[in-house]
């Protein structure tokens, strides 16, 4: 037995070694598959990876953009685009620095749960974490690398593009202060130059108009229809829309100010874009179908410039002066002044014009610099001179107020700019300054006149915008006839009107001002790309188009949580007949819970960081630690009061001692005025904690009581027929609930009577019920009632030979026992005064 119990247990360890070794064996050849299977298998790049790679590429990019700095230094065209690319540079470096951020944060909230590596002394730990640890850490240092170079990359970045900045600057300035020497062989050279000009580009004008007739006819024709297609499509839709803006109406001898000022704007502005359509599309077509040359290209764009300058200025003379219509003028000058300070801004305009015209024409030519500079030299004194002669004039409207008068001369100062502004361009030109007394003279015609227009528009935006102006115009009118609106709707549409004016005014005058003034297309996108994208305030971004998505988010889940707030009322809990606590309880938890989600929702996505508001909340909570309790009460008390509105602006409140009109809701205190012109001002806890009384919580409509007496002599049913009577005389008084009268009691000395009647609005309840009391008052004197006084009976009996004292005495007790003693069935009151006796 023992020998066969050896036996087995040699065949099981056997047996046990055997398995042992297959199972090595199994398990060495799986790590060497698998082994092998990560050498074949190609590596993945990790985020870090990618991130260097892009940066390579921009490092790359970076260094073109230098180079083609320097190779561009006195283009400003070329300048601007590459100062465009370079911010697109910017903001990519940066987009790959912040994508790196959510793996950062992964691998430091990864390190932080495996924890450090053991010290000497503990355990060792298992080589599968102490290698992650390692691939993390490695990962986490090419990470913090790779974000170094990027913010160095950055900021090398932000300094080619202050250096692209500061270039432009140098070159405006440099092109504006360039001094030419004025001399009689300059002005000889000029005049040679000129009429071989004249010359060449008659020959190539020639030749070109030639060809065009001959190959180019129908792209011609085509070009010049679709452009006048596009501009009386414009048109049309405009006099359809602002027709009644867009001319004067002779019949209207005296116009209001609201309609001067809107035709003066829309005119301007609505004709003058429709000739800008005209030919900035009649360009674009002819350029697009091959009929302008190269050379002919440039002159044609700059003759259609100074036709749109021409046309512009002569439209905004026309709107603000009315040089032949008086009574539409928006300044106050005499039609003689009218018409000299029109004629001396157009000239002005048709000066600037023909210089940037011949100036285009000298370029395509190539015509030396000296034409130029001379044509420059001649446009800036003629402006001068004219301003100079036009300061001296007469131009204000006389003291009669008659515009055909003789006028008067200019304020003082005016004349004085004008002269001084003449007298400047003249010798800025004769010193050799050209470039900036032509700069100079063009900005005083096209800028002033679009801020001139831009001044009219928000005049005209203001004046409509004033409460109660907007529904004498015509537009109003046909809101009011076609949707039947209100006068409170017209008056609020007409702040919108407002609003739209000053934008339409702000969003068109502005833009052509900076690109007067040196800025191109390219700056201009690049400045609304930042506005509403980022707009730093201190260390804080702000991005308006994240705050009106916020904002639109935030109404779509608001209108939502509402949907389903009334579709939860209505259908599910009415359905199943729940209780009406219950449902206004759900209701009104719904509403809340759809304001607090829709905030979240539009806080985040107008990218703001609720960490901050984390950091208020906890604040508050310190500070309700410290005595804040009563602020933060009421503050919430005054949000609960502003969402659930117990109560509104205007309501008949009574609260404790209170008793008024609510004037104003804060989320402190309620501002309570009483019927003496008191404020009072009630913390919102005490609102929301003690009772308030609502006059007209759900509406005006109220109970108005007069309490009535007569004597015991009149016929009730008379009575009360008399006040329904009277009642039903009173248009206030409403008949539905229906006035009736209460015989309320038999009265000590009277019958006494309540006349109950209703009000649409309380407010006009002091003044019915003093009217009612006059003519009840005066009927009842007409129909004999009389209205008892208060009176006491006194009965005095006496002896046939009283004592002194006995009768001093039962007087006494006689009129004790008057007071204590009711009234018998059969008595009779009788009308006298207290303290007269009725002796028996």
């Amino acid at each position: 037995m023992r020998l066969r119990t050896i036996l087995l247990r040699t065949i099981l360890l056997m047996t046990l070694a055997l398995a042992g070794a297959h199972f090595e064996s199994a398990a060495a050849l799986a790590q060497e598959s698998q082994t092998q299977a990560a050498a074949e298998t190609p590596l993945v790049d990790t985020p870090s990876d990618q991130a260097a790679k892009e940066l390579e590429k921009a490092k790359v990019q970076l260094g073109s953009l230098q180079d083609s700095v320097k190779q561009n230094a006195d283009n400003d065209d070329a300048l601007v685009g590459i100062a465009a690319k370079a911010d697109e540079l910017s903001r990519a470096v940066i987009t790959i620095s912040v994508n790196l951020r959510p793996r950062f944060d992964q691998i430091k909230n990864r390190l932080g749960e495996i924890g450090d590596p053991p010290k000497d002394g503990q355990p060792p730990e298992a080589e599968i974490v102490t290698q992650e640890r390692n691939a993390l850490a490695a990962e986490r240092a090419q990470i913090n690398a790779v974000t170094g170079d990027a913010e160095n990359l950055s900021i090398a970045v932000t300094k080619l593009v202050n250096e692209i900045i500061e270039m432009r600057r140098r070159l405006f300035a440099d092109t504006l202060l360039r001094r030419t020497e004025i001399s009689v062989s300059v002005l000889d050279d000029a005049a040679g130059a000129f009429v071989h000009e004249v010359s060449e580009f008659s020959q190539a004008l020639s030749s070109w108009a030639a060809f065009v007739w001959k190959f180019k006819r129908f792209p011609l024709f085509a070009a010049i229809f679709l452009s006048l297609a596009s501009a009386l499509i414009l048109l049309s839709g405009s006099y359809r829309l602002f027709g009644a803006y867009l001319r004067r109406d002779e019949a209207v001898e005296n116009p209001s100010y609201i309609g001067r000022l809107s035709i003066a704007f829309w005119s301007t502005l609505i004709r003058t874009l429709a000739l800008a359509v005209l030919l900035v599309t009649s360009f674009f077509f002819l350029n697009s179908f091959n009929v302008l040359r190269p050379d002919i290209a440039p002159v044609i764009g700059a003759l259609f410039g100074t036709i749109g300058l021409v046309y512009f200025v002569g439209r905004f003379v026309n709107a603000i002066f009315a040089p032949y219509e008086p009574h539409w003028r928006l300044v106050k000058l005499s039609n003689l002044g009218a018409r000299s300070i029109g004629y001396c801004l157009l000239a002005m305009a048709v000066v600037n014009g023909l210089d940037y015209l011949f100036g285009t024409v000298s370029e395509a030519m190539g015509s030396p610099l000296v034409l130029t500079v001379v044509r420059s030299l001649i446009a800036a004194l003629i402006i001068g001179i004219i301003l100079i002669a036009a300061s001296f004039g007469k131009p204000m409207l006389a003291r009669s107020g008659d515009p055909d008068a003789p006028g008067r001369h200019w304020p003082r100062g005016m004349a004085i700019i004008l002269r001084v502004v003449g007298a400047g361009l003249i010798v800025t030109a004769l010193a050799g300054y050209v470039g900036l007394a032509r700069f100079v003279a063009t900005q005083l015609i096209i800028t002033g006149a679009v801020v001139a227009t831009m001044y009219v528009g928000l005049l005209s935006g203001k004046a409509i915008s004033r409460q109660e102006s907007f529904g004498d115009t015509f537009f109003a009118r046909f809101l009011t006839r076609r949707f039947n609106l209100g006068p409170v709707a017209i008056d609020q549409f007409g702040l919108l009107v407002g609003l739209a004016i000053y934008a339409v005014a702000l969003v068109v005058g502005v833009p052509l001002i900076l690109l007067l003034w040196g800025f191109h297309v390219q700056d201009l996108q690049l400045i609304a790309y930042r506005l509403f994208t980022e707009v730093k305030l201190g260390g804080i971004s702000i991005s308006l188009l994240g705050i009106c998505t916020g904002i639109l988010l935030f109404a779509g889940v608001y209108l939502l949580s509402r949907w389903l707030q009334r579709w939860l009322d209505s259908n599910v809990m009415a359905r199943s007949h729940v209780d009406l606590g219950v449902r206004n309880s759900v209701k009104t938890g719904i509403g809340y819970l759809g304001v607090g989600l829709a905030a979240i929702i539009g806080v985040s996505s107008a990218g703001i960081d609720l960490s901050s508001l984390a950091l208020v909340a906890s604040a508050l909570s310190v500070g309700i630690g410290f005595g804040l309790q009563n602020i933060v009460s009421n503050f919430v008390s005054g949000l609960i009061l502003l969402v659930e509105r117990p109560f509104k602006v205007g309501d008949h409140v009574v609260s404790g001692t209170a008793e008024g009109i609510v004037k104003r809701i804060s989320v402190r205190a309620t501002e309570i005025e009483t019927f003496r012109k008191q404020s009072i001002i009630v913390p919102n806890s005490e609102l929301i904690n003690g009772l308030v009384g609502n006059w007209t919580h759900r509406n005006k409509i109220g109970r108005s009581e007069i309490p009535v007496s007569v004597s015991y002599d009149a016929d009730p049913q008379k009575v009360m027929d008399i006040l329904l009577e009277l009642t039903a005389k009173i248009p206030l008084v409403m008949r539905n609930p229906e006035p009736h009268v209460e015989f309320l009691r038999f009265g000590p000395y009277s019958l006494d009577f309540e006349l109950r009647f209703f009000l649409a609005d309380m407010g006009d309840g002091m003044t019915v019920r003093n009217n009612l009391r006059m003519e009840i008052l005066r009927r009842f004197k007409a129909e004999g009632i009389e209205i008892p006084l208060p009176q006491s009976d006194l009965t005095i009996h006496r002896d046939a030979a009283p004592s002194l004292p006995a009768a001093r005495k039962e007087p006494a007790e006689s009129e004790e026992t008057a007071k204590d003693k009711p009234m018998e069935e059969g008595d009779r009151p009788v009308r006298q005064l207290r303290g007269r006796a009725a002796e028996s």
